[in-house]
């Protein structure tokens, strides 16, 4: 999505929720003799004083903050993992078209300003400084890559969808550590060629680039993705490069017959595929990394009241022990942070039912006392 069209603006209106009981704040400040501006969507789990991740979603060419918010939506999704989400505006190119400088149209230094924009944020809010990422759609998966190439100290990864990298700007590439890749693109994409031009690398290159830089395996798995959609004219397969230094992977979504669009959307737009949603595989992705690599010491686990859980992944049914008797909420979503079930476990024991095969997440307790597991059932 290069430039969204006003039917397109009123089209993810009408699709977007109408309402939000969480919190987004628009702010701005002035960075380099330029007023930016920026939403930051604060979800209601967040706790003032616990570090909660940040996650950067930035628009394509020629659209906007409150376009991406809507057409790419991670907030139902930040309200289930507790991240901070924020959504900045580019500037006005030599074109005047809205713009992250990445394709040479510009002098405007968006790698400071949105590294600015990480230590204004944490100046007023509790950001985990090594778990801050960033994606973004085309020329926003553009500017997630200038991050990685040159801000990657502070950003532990980076996922894009339809944009790779310039030809000239890969060249130049040099980051200073291993850093964890996603790349989503359709083979159909007319906007940014699945197989390059002379402007854009292909694909195929800019996924070799940090396949090579990450010391990944580069022979990889290859995962099949349901076709679940099956009018949407494209499928989609997961391809992982796995075992680089610090744990580090490239991941690539490859979708054969899909277009220049973010797979998941709530609309339509450009042979979007439909049997997945890029924003959920984005934030599973991420959420295994920090700055330092595979996060290992961090599980989503909250008190040690949880004396079992199991087996896990599951066939149907799940068995799960608490030191000691008393009621507990038990609370079950879906990857995209719906919630599907809500029990309460009156004993020590409870046996959950999974409605359906998945990956979901299980909820146990409240407040102090909650516990978030990953869950897959088969």
């Amino acid at each position: 999505m290069m430039r969204n069209t006003l039917v397109l603006m009123v089209c993810m209106m009408f699709f977007a929720p109408s309402t939000y009981s969480q919190t987004t704040v628009v702010k701005n400040f002035v960075f380099e003799g330029i007023n930016r501006s920026y939403r930051l969507y604060i979800p209601a789990s967040y706790v003032q004083g616990i570090n909660a991740p940040l996650v950067f979603n930035l628009h394509g060419y020629g659209s906007n903050n409150i376009e991406q918010e809507l057409y790419a939506d991670f907030r139902p999704i930040a309200d289930t993992a507790g991240f901070l989400l924020v959504h900045p505006n580019g500037t006005p190119d030599f074109n005047n078209t809205m713009h992250w400088n990445t394709f040479g149209t510009s002098t405007v230094n968006d790698v400071g300003f949105l590294s600015a924009l990480i230590d204004t944020i944490a100046s007023t809010y509790s950001v985990d400084l090594e778990r801050v990422y960033s994606t973004g759609m085309s020329n926003g998966g553009f500017m997630s890559f200038a991050l990685a190439c040159s801000l990657a100290p502070r950003i532990a990864a980076v996922a894009s969808v339809t944009g790779t990298i310039t030809n000239v700007n890969l060249n130049s590439c040099i980051p200073s550590r291993p850093v964890p890749v996603m790349q989503i693109h359709g083979t159909l994409d007319a906007t940014v060629p699945y197989n390059g031009n002379f402007f854009f690398a292909p694909v195929q290159s800019v996924l070799n680039f940090w396949i090579s830089h990450n010391a990944c395996n580069p022979q990889p798995a290859i995962i099949p993705i349901p076709d679940i959609d099956p009018n949407d004219g494209s499928t989609a397969e997961l391809i992982v490069y796995s075992g680089g230094n610090n744990g580090s992977e490239v991941q690539h979504y490859k979708i054969t017959g899909g277009g220049h669009s973010w797979p998941g959307a709530p609309i339509n737009l450009n042979s979007t595929n439909m049997d997945f949603k890029a924003s959920a595989v984005i934030w599973d992705f991420f959420r295994k990394f920090d700055i330092n690599g595979v996060v290992t010491s961090k599980p989503e686990i909250y008190s040690n009241e949880l004396l079992s859980f199991g087996p896990n992944p599951a066939s149907g049914r799940v068995n799960i022990q608490f030191t000691g008797a008393k009621e507990r909420p038990v609370k079950v979503f879906d990857i995209y942070g719906r919630l599907l079930e809500r029990y309460i476990a009156a004993d020590n024991s409870f046996e959950l039912i999974l409605p359906r095969s998945g990956i979901f997440f299980v909820e146990l307790g409240s407040g102090s006392q909650r516990q978030l597991i990953k869950l897959i059932n088969r």
